[in-house]
């Protein structure tokens, strides 16, 4: 975690400035004006582009308060290193945190508290908990916002069943949970798709619900399919005089389009307009999705221009749905223009906007571009994922390329990624589509070995290939070899 904290913040920090003689530090005036500064620039938000610029800030700013004199009060440095937290610079604060403690600056139960959130956000479950115990025998006792803390890193790293016992142990020694606490163990029952326990827990609160409480759950019914028990829910929320806000009807927008219901969601866009609801970047993006999946390119298109027009600017996830869009329907020049354009607005493109364009090339039998692609997305410092190998290897092998298909899967073991089922039954496929049928077969051989277990695609191309040979007999005997394993066509 420490590694990064510039070596200019480590050299300062460890020659522990308030120790050196000589020492004239500003006024605490200035210290005053320039956080109160640095206040007004976190408030104020700003794009990934400012980001390096406020953590910078936030150093400049942690040295000139441990030099002054007097030292700031603790709810300064409390100020400081919760907006450090609101960059998600979790490491940094650990780091900081302990520096003023080895600096001889008591903590609070504040600060305590927002230590014990970083090493939760950096799923070091274990230390938070240690941590507990310390805080404890330094005379602080955990509070509400303590146990909200560590619920909220079990339930986000997956650990609902150590969150219930948690929540149950607050109780016996005394705590009433507030809504926020009974809304991060609803909401991380629902993300670790427990909505039965969810709701069961909801029956069982023992303060009012909030909007937030009934989006976790409507959520939760729509991505486990339960469309009618998310509508009722819905109902039920404004039977209680509380109103269905943008991330309500998110959720909806998004269970419509999986299922391709797609005029319920344009119903629920328009609903949120009559409600004067301020449609958000996720529910244009959802939107696109849904009009890029019925190729319905102009009004996708339309759709991103009118979110831009209302000062909604789009991220890499919108310019990736509608890369994606055009490449599907085979217009990957389109997809292009708009991969250029996410540079000149300042968007990062990730792995998954590069992978979906050199699908559109591949897909389009330019290899030659998709290959430049791939390239380019190397060079510029995005590491290529095991999606990305597999579908440069898959364009590579269907274009009769196989063996600069080895060439690439080579490379790609060499750099430590390690290639997956799909990767060599990509590989097989081309092998026997390009009549190498016995190397195919060694390769499907060596699968054993390299930790692989065959699937119904690996079965069902290396028969074929056997087939066309007219080796009729060594592909039946693949055949009961695959049902042996418990692999059965459409099964």
């Amino acid at each position: 975690m420490r590694r990064s904290i510039s070596s200019k913040a480590k050299s300062f920090l460890h020659r522990n400035p308030l120790l050196e003689k000589g020492n004239n530090p500003p006024p605490f005036a200035i210290f005053d004006s320039r956080f109160s500064r640095r206040r007004e620039a976190y408030s104020n938000g700003g794009g990934s582009d400012d980001y390096r610029e406020k953590l910078d800030d936030s150093l400049e700013l942690f040295f000139h308060m441990v030099q002054s004199r007097p030292l700031p009060s603790i709810s300064d440095f409390s100020r400081l290193l919760t907006a450090i937290s609101k960059l998600k610079s979790y490491d940094v604060v650990i780091y900081l945190w302990e520096q003023m403690q080895t600096l001889g600056i008591a903590h609070n139960l504040y600060t305590c508290n927002i230590l014990l959130n970083c090493l939760c956000r950096c799923s070091q479950l274990s230390l938070a908990l240690s941590f507990l115990g310390k805080m404890m025998k330094l005379g602080h006792s955990p509070s509400v916002v303590t146990f909200g803390s560590l619920l909220n890193g079990f339930c986000r790293g997956g650990k609902v069943h150590e969150a219930l016992s948690l929540f149950g142990k607050m109780v016996e020694i005394g705590f009433r949970p507030n809504v926020v606490i009974y809304n991060i163990v609803i909401d991380g029952l629902c993300k670790n798709k427990q909505v039965d326990k969810a709701l069961d827990f909801f029956n069982r609160m023992e303060v009012r619900p909030d909007v937030v409480t009934y989006n976790s759950l409507i959520s939760g019914l729509c991505s486990s399919g339960r469309w009618g028990d998310a509508t009722r829910m819905v109902r039920c929320m404004s039977e209680r005089g509380i109103s269905p806000d943008v991330f309500t009807f998110n959720a909806l927008i998004d269970a419509c389009v999986k299922r391709g219901s797609l005029l319920e969601a344009e119903q629920l866009y328009e609903e949120m307009i009559r409600r004067s609801l301020v449609p958000d970047i996720v529910t244009y993006s959802l939107l696109i999705n849904g009009l890029c999946m019925y190729s319905r390119l102009d009004e996708a298109e339309q759709m991103f221009d009118y979110m831009v027009s209302k000062r909604c600017f789009p991220d890499v996830v919108t310019y990736s749905i509608l890369i994606n869009g055009f490449c599907k329907s085979r217009k990957v020049d389109y997809g292009m223009k708009l991969f250029c354009e996410m540079s000149q607005r300042g968007v990062v493109r990730n792995v998954v906007t590069y992978t979906i364009l050199i699908q559109g090339y591949c897909q389009a039998g330019k290899l030659n571009v998709a290959e430049e692609i791939f390239r380019r997305m190397v060079v510029s410092g995005v590491s290529p994922n095991i999606v990305t190998y597999n579908v440069l290897l898959h364009g590579l092998c269907d274009n009769g390329k196989v063996e600069k298909a080895l060439v690439m899967l080579e490379d790609m073991e060499k750099s430590g990624m390690d290639a997956d089922i799909v990767t060599y039954n990509i590989i097989i496929r081309g092998m026997c589509k390009a009549g190498e049928v016995a190397d195919a077969w060694d390769l499907y051989c060596s699968l054993n070995l390299k930790g692989l277990m065959p699937d119904i695609w690996t079965y069902t191309t290396m028969m074929l290939g056997l087939y066309k040979k007219g080796l009729r007999r060594e592909a039946d005997a693949l055949f009961r070899k695959m049902k042996e394993d418990g692999i059965f066509p459409n099964g």
